[in-house]
Protein backbone atom coordinates (compact mmCIF):
# COMPACT_ATOMS: atom_id res chain seq x y z
CA UNK A 1 0.00 0.00 0.00
CA UNK A 2 1.27 3.51 -1.07
CA UNK A 3 0.12 7.10 0.58
CA UNK A 4 0.53 10.36 -1.48
CA UNK A 5 2.99 12.71 0.30
CA UNK A 6 2.43 16.16 0.33
CA UNK A 7 2.63 18.39 -2.40
CA UNK A 8 4.80 21.42 -0.39
CA UNK A 9 6.25 21.08 2.19
CA UNK A 10 8.68 18.87 4.11
CA UNK A 11 9.65 16.43 1.70
CA UNK A 12 8.78 12.51 2.72
CA UNK A 13 6.67 14.10 5.62
CA UNK A 14 3.75 11.26 6.26
CA UNK A 15 2.46 12.14 9.66
CA UNK A 16 2.81 12.87 13.20
CA UNK A 17 4.52 9.68 14.59
CA UNK A 18 4.88 10.95 18.63
CA UNK A 19 4.68 13.59 21.16
CA UNK A 20 7.37 14.03 23.90
CA UNK A 21 5.80 15.08 27.03
CA UNK A 22 8.04 15.27 30.02
CA UNK A 23 6.60 14.29 33.35
CA UNK A 24 7.70 14.58 37.07
CA UNK A 25 7.56 10.51 37.51
CA UNK A 26 8.30 7.61 34.27
CA UNK A 27 6.54 4.75 36.90
CA UNK A 28 3.36 6.90 37.55
CA UNK A 29 2.46 8.78 34.46
CA UNK A 30 3.14 5.22 32.37
CA UNK A 31 0.76 3.68 35.00
CA UNK A 32 -1.89 6.80 34.48
CA UNK A 33 -1.55 6.14 30.70
CA UNK A 34 -1.87 2.33 30.73
CA UNK A 35 -3.92 1.66 33.61
CA UNK A 36 -6.29 4.79 33.63
CA UNK A 37 -6.67 5.53 29.70
CA UNK A 38 -5.87 2.20 28.10
CA UNK A 39 -2.73 3.18 26.30
CA UNK A 40 -0.51 -0.22 25.44
CA UNK A 41 3.17 -0.23 27.28
CA UNK A 42 5.99 -0.62 24.90
CA UNK A 43 9.69 -0.05 24.97
CA UNK A 44 11.93 1.79 27.95
CA UNK A 45 15.30 3.43 26.21
CA UNK A 46 16.66 3.50 29.83
CA UNK A 47 19.11 6.56 31.09
CA UNK A 48 20.20 9.06 28.88
CA UNK A 49 23.19 11.52 29.89
CA UNK A 50 26.45 12.92 28.97
CA UNK A 51 29.43 14.80 29.90
CA UNK A 52 29.83 17.15 27.33
CA UNK A 53 27.53 19.19 25.83
CA UNK A 54 25.75 16.98 23.44
CA UNK A 55 22.55 16.96 25.30
CA UNK A 56 22.62 21.19 24.52
CA UNK A 57 23.84 20.80 20.80
CA UNK A 58 21.11 17.73 20.24
CA UNK A 59 18.05 18.68 22.57
CA UNK A 60 18.18 22.25 23.53
CA UNK A 61 18.79 21.47 27.33
CA UNK A 62 21.59 21.79 30.08
CA UNK A 63 24.31 20.24 29.16
CA UNK A 64 24.11 18.25 32.57
CA UNK A 65 20.38 18.05 32.01
CA UNK A 66 19.74 13.68 31.86
CA UNK A 67 16.83 11.70 30.87
CA UNK A 68 16.49 8.92 33.86
CA UNK A 69 14.31 7.02 31.21
CA UNK A 70 11.60 7.14 28.53
CA UNK A 71 9.16 5.13 27.12
CA UNK A 72 7.19 4.75 24.65
CA UNK A 73 3.25 4.36 24.85
CA UNK A 74 0.73 3.51 22.43
CA UNK A 75 -3.40 5.40 22.58
CA UNK A 76 -5.94 3.58 20.45
CA UNK A 77 -5.62 4.66 16.79
CA UNK A 78 -3.53 7.96 17.46
CA UNK A 79 -0.43 8.69 17.88
CA UNK A 80 2.56 7.23 20.05
CA UNK A 81 3.65 8.94 23.13
CA UNK A 82 7.02 9.27 24.39
CA UNK A 83 6.99 9.90 27.89
CA UNK A 84 10.41 11.40 29.54
CA UNK A 85 11.74 11.96 32.92
CA UNK A 86 14.32 14.48 33.62
CA UNK A 87 16.64 15.96 35.67
CA UNK A 88 18.07 19.57 35.04
CA UNK A 89 20.54 21.38 37.23
CA UNK A 90 18.14 24.95 35.76
CA UNK A 91 14.62 22.33 34.99
CA UNK A 92 11.50 24.42 35.75
CA UNK A 93 8.96 22.12 37.22
CA UNK A 94 5.86 24.29 36.83
CA UNK A 95 3.45 22.97 34.13
CA UNK A 96 2.36 25.78 31.52
CA UNK A 97 -1.24 26.41 31.07
CA UNK A 98 -3.35 26.54 27.95
CA UNK A 99 -2.45 30.52 27.92
CA UNK A 100 1.07 29.87 28.27
CA UNK A 101 3.72 30.43 25.47
CA UNK A 102 4.24 26.15 24.96
CA UNK A 103 1.25 25.76 26.80
CA UNK A 104 -0.66 22.10 25.53
CA UNK A 105 -3.21 19.27 25.91
CA UNK A 106 -3.52 16.14 24.67
CA UNK A 107 -7.11 15.10 23.21
CA UNK A 108 -8.51 11.67 23.30
CA UNK A 109 -11.62 11.06 21.20
CA UNK A 110 -14.20 8.51 23.26
CA UNK A 111 -17.30 6.90 21.94
CA UNK A 112 -19.26 8.17 25.01
CA UNK A 113 -18.63 11.23 27.13
CA UNK A 114 -20.88 10.71 29.83
CA UNK A 115 -19.42 6.93 30.22
CA UNK A 116 -16.04 8.12 29.97
CA UNK A 117 -16.82 10.98 32.33
CA UNK A 118 -18.50 8.88 34.90
CA UNK A 119 -15.21 6.36 34.63
CA UNK A 120 -12.26 8.90 35.25
CA UNK A 121 -14.55 10.71 37.98
CA UNK A 122 -15.10 6.88 39.47
CA UNK A 123 -10.76 6.33 39.14
CA UNK A 124 -10.25 9.47 41.20
CA UNK A 125 -8.98 11.90 38.02
CA UNK A 126 -9.66 15.33 38.61
CA UNK A 127 -12.49 16.36 35.51
CA UNK A 128 -12.92 20.02 35.09
CA UNK A 129 -16.53 20.99 35.03
CA UNK A 130 -18.89 19.57 32.68
CA UNK A 131 -18.76 18.64 29.04
CA UNK A 132 -19.51 21.13 26.50
CA UNK A 133 -20.92 20.90 23.38
CA UNK A 134 -20.30 23.20 20.15
CA UNK A 135 -24.08 23.88 19.01
CA UNK A 136 -22.66 26.11 15.72
CA UNK A 137 -19.91 26.94 13.66
CA UNK A 138 -17.36 24.51 11.79
CA UNK A 139 -17.42 22.64 15.32
CA UNK A 140 -20.39 22.16 15.56
CA UNK A 141 -21.75 18.61 17.32
CA UNK A 142 -18.24 18.52 19.29
CA UNK A 143 -18.80 17.98 22.75
CA UNK A 144 -15.53 18.12 25.22
CA UNK A 145 -14.15 18.18 28.48
CA UNK A 146 -10.48 19.05 30.12
CA UNK A 147 -9.15 16.38 33.01
CA UNK A 148 -5.75 16.36 34.45
CA UNK A 149 -3.34 13.42 34.99
CA UNK A 150 -2.09 13.29 38.48
CA UNK A 151 0.54 15.46 38.18
CA UNK A 152 -1.52 18.04 36.30
CA UNK A 153 -0.79 17.19 32.46
CA UNK A 154 -3.65 19.06 30.92
CA UNK A 155 -5.71 16.33 29.09
CA UNK A 156 -9.51 16.24 27.08
CA UNK A 157 -11.93 14.17 25.97
CA UNK A 158 -13.39 15.07 22.78
CA UNK A 159 -16.62 13.48 21.22
CA UNK A 160 -18.03 14.06 17.93
CA UNK A 161 -20.27 11.12 16.76
CA UNK A 162 -22.16 12.47 13.94
CA UNK A 163 -19.14 14.41 13.21
CA UNK A 164 -18.91 18.13 13.01
CA UNK A 165 -20.20 20.63 10.94
CA UNK A 166 -16.83 21.87 8.99
CA UNK A 167 -16.84 18.46 7.41
CA UNK A 168 -20.25 19.97 5.03
CA UNK A 169 -17.61 22.00 2.71
CA UNK A 170 -14.51 19.70 2.42
CA UNK A 171 -13.68 16.72 1.05
CA UNK A 172 -10.84 16.29 3.17
CA UNK A 173 -10.94 15.99 6.46
CA UNK A 174 -8.62 16.21 9.72
CA UNK A 175 -7.61 12.89 10.76
CA UNK A 176 -10.20 10.79 12.85
CA UNK A 177 -9.52 7.80 15.29
CA UNK A 178 -12.32 6.43 14.19
CA UNK A 179 -11.29 6.10 10.74
CA UNK A 180 -7.73 5.56 10.64
CA UNK A 181 -6.87 4.96 6.99
CA UNK A 182 -9.37 7.48 5.78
Amino acid sequence: MTFATPARGLPGMRGLQHIGITVPNLAEAVAFFVEVLGCEPYFTFGEFRFDDDWMERHLNVHPRAAIRDFQMVRCGNGTNLEIFEYSAPDQNRRLPRNSDVGGHHLAFYVDDMDQAVAYLKDKGVTVLDTPSTFTDGPAAGLTWVYFLAPWGLQLELVSFPDGMQYEEAHTRLLWDPRFPAQ
